[in-house]
């Protein structure tokens, strides 16, 4: 075949891979509108005294989200390259301010969001991309030292500072979120296993120990082991989301049918809104749910691996790992597969800082696939 058609065909499939991940994302942000509203419309009228508060909330972060992701897909991703330290010390700055108390908002016991006028922000959310950033141009820059504990050190010491400055918040889903996030790359990036093992044993053993110095954290372990010795305490929100996950069925109830959602399950609109989701839609409806975040993570590993530079392909790699891992978490938390945990999922919770910043996210992978065809074009 001659070396023109082989190009040709090339850019069709990179175009259609792009294309493939704008409409998923699409699709799973309109999922996410009309599933935020539905689960959210009782409560929300009931609080704010008006049943589209939540979903006004989340079309603000749609139409912001979609800038930031029509930004970052024109914007050349090498730029990123070239201020990823001070991208870095931004994450971190962020994170050390929504400790201060007057900056941080705190919220059910937590203090995770920096207080801004008229709105607020989630520093983790943010942070978590910045740190994607540093990364990606770390290993791409320092190959030949990645094999060594010494190379790998900046990585790790940046992604632990991070993961203690979560932990304070205190959001424990978050740290292991960011930590798992970090091995990947690491992983990706090429170290050895010796030094894979070294980071992997140690982050197993720490998990337990966390639980174990926080009360509230071992009383939802005891709540995973068996939600029914306290229904009405701990184990609470995690059977209310197995009743509702049960009461789905097959087809589910119907389309805002839900009866989950009359203040039966905490947080239905956002770490819980998957339940919200099988109630109403049945197990087929969450399997095509499913299908549609494993069409992102295929589309991401592609572009990924068709990159034309390692810090391109480090980047996509770090961003579909992030979307991959926070999916997984949260359905397996709200499936009762792990102890609870709050952690949104991606693209359909309720929650503006995370929808914008995964949408801006998405922009940066289709740059790195648009720069990739015109590479490949210009060669």
């Amino acid at each position: 075949m001659p070396l023109r058609n082989m190009f040709l065909i090339n850019k069709k499939k990179r175009k259609q891979t792009s294309w493939l991940l704008i409409i998923t994302v699409l699709i799973l942000v309109w999922v996410g509108c009309v599933f935020v509203y539905s689960a959210s419309y009782y409560s929300a009228e009931i609080a704010y005294g008006d049943k589209y508060h939540f979903l006004k909330k989340q079309l603000i972060g749609v139409f912001l989200g979609f800038v930031a992701l029509i930004c970052m897909w024109k914007f050349d991703y090498h730029k990123l390259q070239k201020f990823s330290y001070p991208i870095l010390g931004v994450g971190i700055l962020l994170l050390i301010l929504v400790l201060i108390p007057g900056i941080g908002v705190e919220n059910y016991g937590a203090r995770r969001w920096i207080a801004l006028p008229g709105f607020t922000i989630q520093a983790s959310e943010i942070s978590k991309f910045c740190y994607i950033i540093f990364t990606a141009n770390y290993l791409a820059k320092n190959r030949d030292k990645i094999k060594t504990f010494k190379g790998i050190l900046p990585v790790i010491a940046s992604g632990g500072l991070m993961c203690v400055l979560i932990l304070l918040e205190p959001n424990m889903s978050i740290t292991i979120c960011t930590g798992l996030v970090m091995i990947t790359m690491l992983f990706v990036g090429g170290i050895s296993f010796k030094h894979f093992l070294l980071l992997c044993v140690p982050a197993l053993l720490l998990v337990p120990i966390l639980i174990i110095v926080e009360p509230y954290r071992l009383k939802r372990l005891l709540a995973f082991i068996d939600p029914w010795a306290n229904p009405k305490g701990e184990g609470y929100q995690l059977v209310q989301s197995l009743y509702s996950l049960g009461l789905g069925g097959f087809f589910g109830v119907g389309l805002f049918n839900s009866r989950q959602k009359y203040l039966f399950l905490p947080f239905a609109e956002s770490d819980f809104i998957f339940s919200i989701i099988a109630e109403e839609i049945g197990f087929v409806g969450v399997s095509l749910l499913v299908l549609l975040f494993g069409i992102i993570m295929f589309c991401g590993i592609k572009i990924a691996k068709n990159a034309t530079d390692l810090f391109g392909c480090f980047l996509a790699t770090g961003i579909t790992a992030l979307i991959s891992i926070q999916t997984i978490v949260n359905i397996a938390v709200v499936t009762g597969s792990i102890p609870p945990t709050g952690l949104p999922l991606p693209f359909v919770s309720a929650g503006s800082t995370s929808l914008i910043v995964l949408m801006g996210a998405i922009g940066v992978v289709l740059n790195v696939n648009g720069q990739s065809i015109k590479i490949k074009k210009h060669s």
